[in-house]
């Protein structure tokens, strides 16, 4: 939508790189402010209710600046119009049997699941497993896995530049489960030094599943686009579920077997989306698409200047969804 859609998952990864850095800096933030003399200091507790009141203010004047930015509305018409221009034709389909679409907000709710879970329970980790660490210092760890997470999107985004999309983030997310495991039963250095591994890998995957489980949605992309982005539902829903496995077991180590688990369940779409060709197809078609592209295919943004633009815009609507008034050919 912002540009050539070839290039779709290099542009969500990017942005979402700068989101890495965030977390970063919110550990560190975190082991000052949360962590010191938090059970003996009534000031120390007061300065925790001035940061939530900082982080509130912030949120409400971005949510302004977003409110009077004026950001180009996409319309049906135009994702419809893409998608016939690819020839990914997948959006011929009803809503309800984009199955596609469907397997990839599960994954997107497995996967964020596991993420958060073991970003939520990092600290109880290494307080467990490693001797002599404390939450403040824990939280300091945490700041350093979550700088592993910054640099693996980056990376990620360099890999994709010249291998296909599909095919890192099946490499990352593979990883993910190969590094979670040993978690399970070591301890130590050696077990948090798996959590670093495995929030690397975790990287790409979240704004991946989102560019991938658009494609060729056509007309349907925006309502699907809220499917996968809700798949973030699962970060509610792990947690609790690993807190209570480590309950049972008196054990946060052996609870990581609950993060495995859904990174699994997440890893059937990636295999999908490398080796089904109803899943791979679609994925390929845009990632060598030539629209946007200087002396490629003009998408129907680039052509307004155009003569016939009107023309082959309502004629490739028409096609997917029936005759259109001429009130509703002019809004297009």
């Amino acid at each position: 939508m912002c540009g050539p859609p070839r290039y779709a998952e290099l542009r969500i990864n990017i942005s979402q790189a700068f989101n890495g850095v965030g977390t970063v800096v919110a550990p560190v933030l975190g082991s000052y402010v949360f962590f010191l003399k938090t059970s003996d200091d009534t000031r120390a507790l007061r300065n925790v209710q001035w940061v939530y009141l900082a982080i509130a203010i912030f949120d409400f004047l971005l949510a302004a600046i977003f409110y009077f930015s004026h950001i180009p509305e996409i319309t049906d018409a135009d994702m419809a119009y893409q998608a016939e221009e690819t020839h990914a034709n997948t959006d011929v389909k009803p809503f309800r049997k984009q199955y596609r679409l469907f397997h990839a907000t599960f994954a997107q709710f497995c996967y964020t699941g596991a993420q958060v879970a073991i970003a939520g329970y990092f600290i109880n980790y290494v307080t467990e497993t490693r001797p002599g660490t404390s939450s403040s210092l824990g939280a300091k760890f945490l700041a350093g896995a979550q700088g592993a997470f910054a640099l693996g999107r980056f990376s990620g985004v360099l890999f994709m530049k010249f291998v296909r999309p599909r095919w890192v983030f099946l490499f990352y997310l593979t990883n993910c489960m190969i590094f979670i495991a040993p978690s399970i039963t070591q301890r130590g250095n050696t077990g948090m030094a798996m959590l670093y591994c495995t929030l690397f890998f975790e990287s790409i995957c979240f704004p991946t599943i989102v560019a991938l489980g658009m494609r060729g949605l056509g007309r349907h992309t925006k309502r699907g686009s809220g499917f996968i982005v809700a798949g973030v539902a699962g970060g509610a829903c792990v947690p609790p579920l690993l807190g209570a496995a480590a309950d049972l077991n008196n054990s946060t180590g052996k609870a990581m077997s609950v993060p495995l688990a859904f990174f699994v369940a997440a890893w059937t779409y990636a295999l999908c989306v490398n080796f089904v060709p109803s899943y791979r197809d679609p994925a390929d078609k845009f990632s060598t698409a030539k629209i946007g592209l200087a002396g490629g295919a003009k998408d129907e943004e680039n052509l307004s200047g155009e003569g016939n633009v009107d023309g082959e815009k309502a004629a490739a609507v028409e096609r997917k969804e029936g005759p259109h008034t001429d009130s509703e050919i002019e809004k297009i």
